[in-house]
């Protein structure tokens, strides 16, 4: 309690023990104003009190809850470090992977074909009576342009494409291609992925490009060829034919190759780790 306070209350204690012993140097109305005015000081000091120690409380609780805070922000922070450490591991790795890749394929285009002069003519054949596909006799590299194969953002095969397929399959299964692996590469243009339901099944045109490849193996297997003998590959639009200039050039680009392996390529080696999928 103040010295402020303890002083008018002892005057009005005063002025009460003064009024019952009959002094009349103080009227009654002004006793009764400083009994008054000592219960309100008494009941305001009373709330201060409470003011005071709710504010301790909830400063205190603050302290407690910034610390906790304090702490889970650390944890957070480790967290995303880690996250960080582990995406920039797994994109080297990517990045890696995507370079030996590269260099596989680069050495497979150049490489000589591995068919028989036989599976060779019959390829030649089947370039002939389609006009969206095209066959390199040197290397033995097969390219569907993705229009015949694929609706526009779809990776789903077209119906009218499946002969083509089911007469690839054929030969691939005759004489000594029998023993031959494929890789089977899926390229699209550059132009990004805008409509949101084609978003939603391809995040991107590297996706778009490896669900094409998968589904063209996956049609391949139901005409009779063996899925041990296939691997899958995506590049999206890293690897263009032509520049992407224009419509012409963009539909160029838009491509599903299949190269034709000889069993021992190192790409379709289950040793090198990134064989037939």
């Amino acid at each position: 309690m103040s010295s402020s306070m303890r002083i008018l209350i002892l005057c009005a204690l005063g002025a009460v023990a003064c009024g019952q012993s009959g002094c009349s140097a103080v009227p009654r109305s002004r006793l009764s104003q400083s009994q008054n005015r000592a219960r309100q000081l008494y009941e305001q000091n009373r709330a201060l009190a409470a003011d005071r120690q709710n504010i301790h409380n909830n400063a205190t609780g603050l302290a407690a809850q910034n610390q906790q805070m304090q702490q889970e922000l650390a944890s957070l922070r480790n967290a995303h470090e880690t996250d960080r450490q582990m995406l920039a591991s797994a994109q080297g790795e990517r990045d890696k992977l995507r370079e030996r890749y590269t260099q596989l394929l680069d050495s497979t285009r150049n490489a000589n074909s591995p068919l028989s002069a036989e599976s060779t003519r019959q390829f030649q054949d089947l370039a002939r009576r389609y006009p969206n596909f095209e066959f390199d006799p040197q290397t033995g590299v097969s390219k569907f342009h993705s229009d015949v194969l694929f609706a526009s953002g779809s990776a789903q095969v077209q119906q009218n494409s499946q002969s083509l397929l089911r007469e690839f399959t054929q030969i691939l299964n005759q004489g000594d291609a029998k023993d031959l692996n494929i890789l089977i590469v899926g390229h699209t243009d550059d132009r990004r992925i805008a409509k949101r339901s084609t978003k939603a099944k391809h995040p991107s045109n590297m996706h778009l490009s490896a669900h094409r490849a998968i589904n063209v193996r996956d049609t391949l297997a139901k005409s009779g060829l063996q899925k041990q003998r296939m691997g899958i590959a995506g590049y999206g639009p890293y690897q263009p034919r032509v520049a992407n200039r224009d419509n012409k050039s963009r539909q160029e680009n838009r491509r599903v190759e299949i190269f034709v392996l000889a069993p021992n390529a190192p790409i379709a080696s289950l040793d090198s780790g990134i064989g037939p999928h």
